[in-house]
This record gives C-alpha cells, sequence and structure tokens, in this order.
C-alpha cells in the first residue's frame, strides 16, 4: 500500500501468490543466509527467509521486483482475520451470484450480506467459488472486502476517532506479526489520521499485471510494461482510473447503480492530473461498488 504526499492518496496493490519471479537471497534471525533463486512462486518468499525472516524477505522480494521501498510489513495469521473483522463489526459485501465452495466451506445466496467471523475468513480464501476459480479472480474478490472496509471505517468516522483507532489498533497488533516499524499502536493510528480525508475516489486497489507463464499455465509471469505505467503514475501521484472492464472469469463485476449515479467515480483534478491505467491492470477505486462474481448459478 502506497500513501502519498499531498494531495493525499491511497494505492494498494495486490501481488498473485503463483507470480513466478526471482527471489532473493534471505537471512534468518539466526544469521543464517538463504540463497537466492532465479524463478519460484512469490509465495515461496515467505519460507525463504526462515525461523522470523520470512517478512523480511517478502519485502525485499517486493522490493526487488519494483524498486519501491518498503517502510512497514505485517503478516496476519488466519485467526487474526477473524479477530479484526469482529472487531469492527463486521464488513458489508455483496454477491451477483451464490457462491458454493466446498474447499473453504463457503455457502452463500446472491445479495447482500454482512460478514464476520469464520464466514469473513472463509470469503477471503475462497477461489473456487468465484470467477474463473483462478488466484487471480480471488483477489479481485479480496478487493471487495477492503474497498467496502475503508467506507466503513472512513464513513463511520472510525479513522478520526483517535480513541477507536487506537483501541483498533492494539486489536490488530494482537493479530499480527508486525515489522519493527510498525509495532507502536500510534503508527498505526498516525497513518489512519493521514488517510481519512482522502475521497474515495483516490483510494485505489488494484492487482499487479501479469501474463500467463509460457512454462505454466497454473503460474503467471511479470506484465513489465503495464507494471512501469503503473509505478510511475503512483510514484508521480496521479490520479488512477481504472479502464478494465471485468469478464466472466473475474472475482467480481460492478454493481448496477442507482437510478442517476454513474459506475465510474468522476475524476477530482484537471486532466493532467489523472492517469488511466492500461485495461490490463484490473482494480477498481473505493467510489465503485463490486460484487462477488460467484460462478455458482442456482
Amino acid at each position: 500500500m502506497h500513501v502519498s504526499a499531498e494531495p493525499r492518496r491511497v494505492t494498494a496493490v495486490s501481488f498473485p501468490r503463483d507470480l513466478m519471479i526471482p527471489i532473493p537471497a534471505c537471512t534468518d534471525i539466526n544469521n543464517r543466509t538463504y540463497s537466492a533463486m532465479s524463478k519460484q512462486p512469490l509465495n515461496v518468499a515467505y519460507e525463504h527467509g526462515g525461523e522470523k525472516g520470512g517478512l523480511n524477505c517478502v519485502a525485499k522480494t517486493i522490493h526487488d521486483l519494483t524498486g519501491e521501498d518498503i517502510d512497514f510489513a505485517a503478516k496476519v495469521t488466519f485467526g487474526g482475520v477473524i479477530e479484526i473483522t469482529d472487531a469492527i463489526g463486521g464488513v458489508d459485501v455483496c454477491l451477483a451470484n451464490p457462491i458454493r465452495d466446498r474447499f473453504t466451506g463457503l455457502d452463500m445466496a446472491a445479495g447482500d450480506h454482512t460478514i464476520k467471523g469464520l464466514e469473513a475468513l472463509q470469503f477471503l480464501r475462497t477461489r473456487h467459488g468465484v470467477g474463473d476459480g483462478s488466484d487471480l479472480g480471488r483477489i479481485g474478490n479480496q478487493q471487495q472486502y477492503m474497498s467496502s472496509l475503508v467506507r466503513k471505517l472512513i464513513s463511520g468516522e472510525v479513522l478520526g476517532n483517535v480513541g477507536t483507532m487506537l483501541k483498533l489498533a492494539d486489536t490488530g497488533l494482537n493479530n499480527l506479526e508486525a515489522s519493527t516499524s510498525l509495532a507502536n499502536p500510534m503508527t498505526i493510528a498516525q497513518i489512519a489520521l493521514a488517510v481519512k480525508d482522502v475521497p474515495f475516489e483516490d483510494i485505489v486497489f488494484v492487482q499487479y499485471p501479469t501474463y500467463e507463464d509460457p512454462a505454466d499455465r497454473n503460474k503467471v509471469v511479470p506484465n513489465t510494461s503495464a507494471a512501469t505505467a503503473l509505478w510511475d503514475a503512483i510514484t508521480a501521484n496521479k490520479q488512477l482510473v481504472i479502464t478494465h472492464e471485468n469478464t466472466k472469469n473475474d472475482g467480481v463485476v460492478v454493481k448496477d447503480p442507482e437510478p442517476g449515479a454513474t459506475t465510474e467515480p468522476t475524476p477530482t483534478q484537471t486532466p493532467g492530473d489523472v492517469v488511466e491505467l492500461p485495461s490490463s491492470i484490473k482494480g477498481t477505486s473505493a467510489a465503485v461498488t463490486t460484487c462477488s462474481n460467484g460462478n455458482v448459478r442456482r
């Protein structure tokens, strides 16, 4: 997640677990070094860091891939997802079609839902229940959850209430493995205060752009040209506009707008401050409501 200087913008970039990339040499807390690997799935990076070194190895891997500095990092456990979701009273999501996923045990009807507890974890983990059943579809579904979470925190003025935010930050830290730079609840509260007034159209969730791996159709490799366009726009602090149009293979669809509303946010900046991202970059802004594209047709 990147938080810009003024004008304040927030961009969250999700990286597929099956993204095939180089994994750098990593060192654990016992100073044991693990050799670099030329091409492995991204999710190998965590275990490659060894005991208590996995978080650093993931951050180092993402830095090498993107050139972006990683100031803060955290890992949340499955149980932590439940605790954090419950602490905010659940998250509202919608399903354009039902989801029935025997792998996670999730069985939800089409329509609007407030999810918490185990159901929230099942929703975030479901892969086979949305879109084409891929990890890329799951990312889209997870971003629906995160976008709804942002709207709830900002609209409910949670981020502007220091006492409430400190309590929530403390709950989060009790369920996270955090980098030393993020270990103080006040640091989290300060970040929250910095983003509490960001317009929804300037809070954007994107997927790191990829191609199918020629060596394995179940894996993906970086789309470096599209990624460069993304990082250049973020570095220049431009307002990002998603141009990708979701298909039946994606994890979410754009919810039909209310009468008189539009499906796309109206840029709040002059044209020179707005960048339309390549259509190969999937994502959404918090100003757009998406719904899970469940692949069960009842």
